[in-house]
């Protein structure tokens, strides 16, 4: 494996007469951190002459062979290829992993190959990271694993992205901003962006921050989430209306749900197994409010309907592709409403 510098490595990669490996594996906590390390390095390679894109989505239950079919299959119009490989639940099963290990053996030591594969995972466990197919991926690629960023960390995060918009907060407003959003980048990212449309260039004055973020009422991803979680249906549906008459980016959403339901998988699947569901959610991060509404759920949910909400939660993902999904709805926003109907509505058991 040869871990780097996300930020750095796609600075060098944009440089002229820059090498490009044949295999980037992106992998990490945080949704948005690996988002836009993919954008990032999907804009380099485009440059390059890689025009030709094919994306895919896979897990356990994919159909690897068709991954297999593109990877050996040439471009209709001689353009340099660009494989897009999504592995959400980070576990390929055993198809996944023999077609990863086939893939990898291509792309170990080649460099300005003719097809070039970004694979895309969650943080990977210890257990994961010892198996053959992530030993095997991670050391024939150029792996950038991007760090988590930490409570503490998240005022100099959030001062360097608003420097990307020209402007400046005092030390107390970092910090404010930073605890009003709980240690979540993707909140953090969504105020950031807000006060770059309101407000000019430069100093940001402390109070104009403390309003826009407190005072303007809007629908958000997270208050969708909780609503979920506590079953309330009525400001589920409401909220998910809002999101889509605001023209929130659907994966986001999405992000949002399907994270939250593939976490909660998680727990009771361990739980089921014999774990501590207080230590299993203290180190997934829950605590406080939204313990409390995520241990709701669990009770509310039958053990068998997680994994059944995790496949639904890949289907939606398909929909937003614009891929038809047998037995779902054509409308992606639709479709995501079912998803959240299946944690927020009491099931038989």
């Amino acid at each position: 494996m040869i871990p780097v510098d996300a930020d750095q490595l796609i600075q060098n990669l944009g440089r002229p007469g820059a090498s490009l490996a044949a295999l980037y594996v992106i992998t990490g906590d945080d949704p948005l951190l690996t988002i836009e390390a993919a954008d990032a390095l999907r804009v380099v390679v485009k440059s390059a002459g890689y025009l030709e894109r094919s994306s895919f989505v896979m897990d356990a239950r994919s159909d690897w062979s068709t991954l297999g079919m593109a990877t050996q299959s040439g471009s209709l119009f001689g353009d340099k290829q660009l494989l897009e490989i999504s592995i959400p639940t980070g576990k390929p099963g055993k198809q996944g992993a023999e077609a990863l290990i086939a893939l990898a053996g291509r792309c170990k030591g080649v460099t300005d190959p003719e097809a070039l594969t970004i694979v895309s995972l969650p943080r990977l466990d210890r257990a994961a990271r010892e198996s053959k197919w992530a030993v095997t991926l991670l050391g024939a690629g150029t792996t950038l694993d991007l760090p988590s960023i930490e409570r503490g960390q998240l005022p100099d995060w959030i001062a360097r992205r608003l420097a990307r918009q020209s402007q400046q907060a005092d030390p107390a407003t970092l910090q404010w901003l930073a605890d009003k959003v709980e240690g979540n980048l993707l909140a953090a990212h969504q105020e950031i962006m807000k006060l770059g449309l309101l407000f000019e260039p430069g100093l940001l004055v402390a109070s104009d921050v403390e309003q826009a973020v407190m005072n303007v009422a809007r629908y958000d991803v997270f208050g969708l989430r909780d609503a979920m979680l506590a079953g309330d249906v009525p400001r589920m549906l409401r909220i998910m209306a809002g999101l889509k008459a605001e023209g929130e980016a659907l994966v986001l959403v999405l992000w949002a749900i399907g994270e939250e339901i593939r976490t909660l998988a998680r727990v009771v699947q361990g739980t089921a197994s014999g774990q501590d569901m207080s230590t299993m959610l203290r180190s997934l991060r829950i605590f406080g409010q939204h313990e409390r509404l995520a241990r709701q759920a669990i009770v509310r949910v039958p053990a068998r309907g997680w994994a059944l909400a995790v496949q639904h939660a890949h289907d939606v993902d398909r929909l937003i592709k614009g891929l038809n999904v047998s037995g779902k709805l054509q409308d992606p926003w639709e479709e995501m409403s079912r998803l959240a109907m299946r944690v927020a509505v009491t099931s038989a058991r």
